[in-house]
């Protein structure tokens, strides 16, 4: 491997107390967020698949998309548990070109992304409060919403684990009672009111691109490596853990929700609260709009951990201006790069739900593609690195594993090719920002490793 692929061990690692440092519990609350949040957002899957084809796409999917994720970020969070994750992986796997380009689509994808929680939180407290969230007031709570998570993130890795620990338990009891309440009127809420905007179009391609991005965020973990304790033992058991507990809250209040009758028509954006309604009367809809609130908060707050530390990496590498190493002398938190990111999110707050999804799936779906060839590249290329988990089979076993993700990415292609954003094809928009990565790679003077503190 040449000097110019391969990172100086620990230059990317923030000065952060060992006090400081998320354990396994913490990291698999945050992993759900940054993979979850949720049923939140599956209302869709739903609307364009019905019952039956939602739980099929809700299984399916994630033995086609998570499981291989999952896998592969055990073996390179294990073997390389350097601060920038899956930026390291890949620049040490395929050089430094490549390494720029994932982390520019991860970026890319982030600002579609990140836009989508603030809107969700909105959309839920409208639901049972729709004079709060009316004209620019959903605008000014959407913006307080990301203040409110910026300062929570510059308190630390160790602030938002253990913060989203209680945020996922009031998350999922809402869903915990309606799951109850579902099975116990087996078959007897057929007449029951369902969503609004009916309809009896299917769109099963929708459906898979919207479960994609419900299962999408594996690697997001990775980029605070050196802020897990024992990263090469924490890191495989989180990933098994929160790929359960994700699963198993989609199945468990969908699977539910279709025994006990009510249709599958109509579900929108925002359907669960109805179906609260139905099942257990306001207070139920009141709880599971919270929850909505609290699901929207928790993912933005542990995306933002995890995106924030790419610009502090770029920046110690040189690509970006040192003032973005900066970390604050208390914490050790990266504040320049937070606060930059959080400027950029709070820009794109505009756009709407639906291509926010599609502009997400493919811009980090691609930077997904390039982790699973880093594996590959490292088997081959560093044969005998210590790797405390390994994905079975050699360098045959990890490129299979990687074409299951790359089948549903062109699934996802296809399905996008007819989208449109304003009146422009949303699958150009997103070839217009890929083809920005090398332009910008080849613009940028890397000026050596910087650290710095403020």
């Amino acid at each position: 491997m040449s000097a110019a692929a391969e990172p100086i061990a620990g230059q990317h690692a923030p000065r952060v107390r060992a006090r400081s440092k998320i354990s396994l519990l913490p990291l698999v609350a945050a992993t759900y967020f940054m993979v979850s949040g949720g049923p939140y957002g599956l209302e869709d899957v739903v609307q364009m698949a019905g019952y039956g084809g939602a739980l099929a796409i809700l299984l399916i999917t994630p033995l086609l998309w998570s499981a291989p994720a999952a896998l592969m970020v055990s073996e390179l969070s294990s073997a390389i548990p350097e601060e920038g994750g899956f930026y390291i992986w890949v620049q040490r796997g395929m050089g430094r070109f490549w390494g720029f380009q994932e982390v520019w689509l991860s970026l890319a994808g982030s600002v579609f992304e990140m836009a989508l929680y603030p809107t969700l939180f909105v959309d839920y407290v409208g639901h049972f409060a729709p004079a709060i969230t009316a004209g620019h007031r959903g605008i000014a709570i959407e913006l307080a919403l990301i203040v409110v998570c910026t300062v929570w993130n510059l308190r630390g890795a160790r602030a938002v684990g253990e913060g989203s620990i209680w945020m996922s338990v009031l998350l999922l009891g809402p869903f915990v009672i309606l799951t109850a309440l579902a099975m116990a009127r087996w078959g007897s809420a057929a007449a029951a009111a369902s969503p609004h905007n009916p309809s009896t179009h299917f769109d099963i391609l929708g459906g898979i691109l919207i479960a994609m991005w419900n299962y999408m965020g594996w690697d997001n973990t990775s980029t605070i490596a050196e802020e897990v304790v024992r990263p090469q033992r924490t890191f495989p058991l989180a990933m098994l853990f929160s790929v359960l507990l994700v699963v198993v809250s989609y199945i468990l209040p969908i699977g539910a929700v279709a025994r006990s009758g009510i249709s599958a028509t109509g579900w929108s954006t925002g359907g669960w609260v109805d179906i609260g309604r139905t099942l257990g009367g306001e207070w139920l809809s009141i709880a599971i709009a919270i929850g909505g609130a609290i699901g929207a908060i928790g993912t933005f707050n542990a995306l933002m951990l995890s995106f924030s530390r790419l610009p502090l990496v770029m920046a110690q590498d040189g690509y970006l201006p040192r003032i973005f190493a900066r970390t604050s002398s208390k914490t050790g938190m990266p504040w320049v790069a937070i606060t930059a990111c959080a400027l950029c999110w709070a820009a794109c707050l505009f756009l709407n739900f639906e291509h926010l999804v599609i502009m997400d799936v493919l811009l980090t779906g691609l930077s997904i593609l390039l982790e699973f060839g880093a594996l590959i590249a490292l088997r081959i290329r560093e044969p005998e690195l210590p790797r405390p988990y390994r994905v079975p089979g050699g360098t045959v076993g990890a490129v299979l594993l990687s074409l299951p993700p790359l089948v549903l990415m062109v699934l996802a292609v296809l399905r996008n090719r007819t989208e449109t954003i304003g009146s422009t094809s949303s699958l150009a928009v997103g070839v217009v920002l890929i083809a920005l990565g090398p332009i910008l790679y080849f613009m940028s003077r890397p000026r050596g490793s910087h650290g710095g503190n403020g």
